[in-house]
């Protein structure tokens, strides 16, 4: 059953954000000097690098947000979920009924993960918390897909492999209230999405990386930059994850 969440501080959270300190930051920042070298080979996700890229973290909470995206974006955030306070997720629309999207490092197969659905700043709606079956879950490519006990009202957002300039990821880095960050697309290649001065920390694993019309491009899972704003962030293709998915179909992505 639903329930609302303890408070505004999320004091049911502090056990599990105190573990996310283990796990490292992976950011990208506002300066990028040129284009860094994409297109390697995929890669296990390496949630235990420090360092940021750039010299500021660079994201607006989600209701205070007036960006590029802002015609959008109300319209996708709602279905943006934090996971046991230490990872983010989408509610996705699939043919066989919606379910969330996230990392594979997030979680295991059969886990019964935490979800809060509207932890914001100055929140507007109603929260939710409810649980949810981990019904896949890999590594190559990084992706789960959790089962609701409960569905919110929400729209779930729809899958794409059309890429656009500019990228945005909805996120609750450090388990914190949501935000959203924008950057720019720089490729797609080995069943990867690449992007560049596009912000994200430790619990931003598992958010989905949104075109210009918020369509689920991919799922972000990784980050390899440095203080002095080099290197780019990297997710799984939406592609690739429906590709490898029983439970998806080719006819979840909407376009191609």
């Amino acid at each position: 059953m639903a329930r609302p969440p303890p408070g505004p501080f999320m004091t049911l959270w502090g056990p599990l954000l105190a573990g996310t300190a283990i796990l490292g930051i992976v950011a990208c920042g506002s300066a990028v000097p040129a284009d860094p070298p994409v297109c390697e080979n995929p890669k296990v996700p390496e949630v235990s690098s420090l360092g940021q890229c750039g010299p500021t973290l660079d994201w607006t909470p989600i209701n205070r947000y007036q960006g590029e995206f802002a015609d959008v974006v109300q319209d996708r955030e709602d279905a943006v979920v934090l996971i046991d306070g230490r990872c983010t997720g989408t509610l996705i629309e699939a043919s066989a009924g919606p379910v969330v999207m996230t990392a594979g490092h997030c979680v295991g197969l059969g886990d019964r993960p935490l979800l809060v659905f509207n932890f914001e700043d100055d929140p507007d709606g109603d929260s939710l918390m409810t649980e949810g079956s981990v019904i896949e879950q890999a590594f190559e490519p990084d992706y789960a897909l959790i089962q609701l006990d409960v569905t919110p009202a929400v729209t779930p957002v729809l899958l794409t492999t059309q890429a656009t300039e500019r990228l945005a990821i909805i996120q609750h880095p450090r388990g914190l209230p949501k935000v959203i960050a924008e950057g720019r697309f720089l490729d797609s290649c080995n069943q990867l999405v690449y992007y560049s001065d596009l912000d994200t920390l430790v619990g931003s694993s598992g958010a989905g990386v949104l075109n210009r019309q918020g369509h689920l491009l991919g799922i972000h899972t990784d980050g390899d930059c440095d203080e002095k704003g080099h290197g780019a962030n990297r997710g799984w293709t939406a592609e690739v994850i429906v590709e490898a998915s029983p439970y998806l179909q080719s006819s979840d992505i909407t376009d191609r």
